[in-house]
């Protein structure tokens, strides 16, 4: 089987923007959109938007990166600008620090990289078999709510949130309509299957959840060599790619650029995707003239 991918349009350089666990591609319209205005953008699914696929088949997340390199064979791309966001950024940067010929220059948003001594730490969570308990996300992510009746009441529940505190209604809106699907396309009126459905698979998500971090040693180790021009970009209020991971990446490369931007979180591109675009578009025109 092909690797299922999407093509949000553009001309020019070929940018491959690789999503959030999470966070359907969809959730990144804004962004995508600009992006596509300068380059031929597109995008690989994760898995767990693939057909059928299986969680209990990913014990890390290396299978994703080799998934990324496939998909450049089979769909013959030459030497893309690779973007991605959380997971995406970290699977991005995988594949480059594997195979670095194949990328032109990588821009990460928010990658999941946590220090040594945090990765001990969740290692011997998961040594005795407390993982599934005690991460932050995991019970959350098993205990998200699946099905809706309307996305107007979606959208004031989540209004209310404190993690959307710096996503504009509109860009809200679009995350919530990413995030779901009408539940019977084919017979919407169907009184049973009225409403929405969540698109991403809530055991997916946990699993990844679980299957990240603990084996992550190669990525601090490639880090001195990757010699692909990189831009790492963070929000000032992340709890995912710390202020002091980015000092760590900064010693153990100099030449990686690391942008924070104010009031911002995880949630940075979608939160921020004109900032984002501009960054992202200044630093490539410079390192790719």
């Amino acid at each position: 089987m092909s690797i299922p991918f999407l093509d949000f349009g553009g001309i020019g350089s070929p940018l491959h923007f690789l999503h959030a666990n999470g966070y359907p591609p969809a959730c990144y319209g804004p962004l995508l959109k600009l992006l596509s205005s300068q380059y031929h953008t597109f995008g690989m699914l994760l898995r767990p938007l693939w057909f059928d696929s299986n969680p209990a088949e990913i014990k890390d997340w290396t299978p994703f990166s080799n998934d990324l390199l496939k998909f450049l064979d089979e769909q013959k791309i030459d030497r893309p600008i690779a973007m991605g966001h959380s997971i995406g950024a970290t699977v991005s940067m995988r594949a480059a620090l594997k195979e670095p010929h194949r990328f032109q220059a990588l821009v990460l948003i928010e990658p999941v990289l946590f220090p040594f001594n945090f990765m001990l730490k969740w290692n011997m969570v998961r040594a005795f078999g407390l993982g599934h308990r005690l991460h932050p996300k995991i019970q959350a992510a098993l205990k998200r709510r699946r099905n809706f009746d309307d996305l107007d009441q979606v959208f004031a529940g989540y209004r209310r949130r404190p993690i959307f505190r710096y996503m504009s209604d509109e860009y809200l809106r679009i995350f919530i309509q990413g995030m779901t699907q009408p539940k019977n396309l084919t017979d919407p009126v169907a009184p049973s299957q009225r409403g929405f459905v969540l698109f991403y698979s809530p055991e997916w998500e946990a699993q990844i959840y679980y299957t990240g971090l603990w084996n992550d040693w190669d990525l601090w180790m490639g880090l001195p060599r990757l010699d692909i021009p990189t831009l790492i970009l963070r929000g000032s209020e992340t709890d995912t790619f710390w202020e002091s991971t980015a000092r760590s990446v900064g010693k153990r490369n100099p030449k990686i650029k690391i942008v924070t931007l104010d009031k911002s979180t995880h949630l940075l591109p979608l939160e921020k995707p004109q900032e984002i675009f501009n960054i992202t578009q200044s630093f490539l025109e410079d390192v790719l003239q």
